[in-house]
């Protein structure tokens, strides 16, 4: 079962749940999802998103025969403060076990990552990410950038506010793109330019997920008339 998500082609959730804590969260997508399948009588989400431990989950990438790019937690913050260090470890065992598999694991929450960092095993088929959704929280990207990480990477996205300074010393990627769904906040062409600008300059892989809106099909992912699909050097 594949991801329609354009930079990954696997999600693998261990923990689904969360809660808001800045201003990218307010229309988050797995909120939406999560009570969208509360409704529906899903069990796994039978609390909606509350944070949820999902032990059965734990060891499908066993299970996976071919070679996959796996987004951890896409309905979660692995790092999420309700999940024990314990968790945390486990969920990182298994990444280290199955090396075949790249795992792209992603936080709002990168100071949590770095009071775990020397307690877990940083095999290179795991890959740090963290978000950041304007200047304002481009702090996140200077606390990655101390995780011992073999790709780390940036995820600017939702874009809801311009992004002129931000470091991408020892950043290895940059995903960047507009919020999607019924209440989506717009993204300036401006905003997107002055980060890829920024990519180019410093030699730093450049990923244009889309433009987003209320039909983020319609408005496409075409930036300078072209896609941006470049991956870490590490994955080529």
């Amino acid at each position: 079962m594949g991801s329609k998500i354009e930079w990954t082609n696997e999600t693998w959730n261990p923990v689904t749940g969360c809660t808001k804590i800045s201003p990218g969260c307010k229309n988050c997508y797995a909120d939406r999802m999560a009570k969208r399948l509360q409704a529906m009588g899903v069990e796994r989400y039978s609390e909606g998103f509350k944070v949820k431990i999902q032990n059965d989950v734990l060891n499908v990438p066993y299970k996976w025969k071919r070679s996959r790019l796996v987004f951890v937690n896409s309905m979660s913050d692995l790092f999420h403060n309700k999940v024990s260090d314990s968790f945390i470890k486990k969920v990182f065992k298994v990444m280290n076990e199955c090396p075949q598999h790249n795992f792209q694991v992603l936080t709002k929450r990168p100071e949590r990552v770095i009071e775990i960092a020397d307690k877990v095993e940083w095999t290179d088929n795991i890959w740090m990410g963290v978000s950041v959704e304007n200047q304002e929280y481009s702090w996140r990207a200077s606390m990655l950038a101390k995780v011992p990480a073999n790709v780390r990477f940036l995820s600017i996205e939702p874009l809801i506010g311009p992004v002129s300074r931000i470091a991408l010393k020892n950043i290895d990627w940059v995903i960047v793109g507009g919020e999607s769904g019924p209440r989506a906040r717009p993204m300036e062409e401006a905003w997107v330019l002055k980060i890829k600008e920024k990519c180019v300059k410093q030699n730093v892989p450049f990923f244009f997920k889309q433009w987003g809106g209320v039909n983020k099909k319609k408005t496409g992912r075409l930036l300078e008339n072209r896609e941006w699909n470049e991956m870490p050097t590490a994955f080529l």
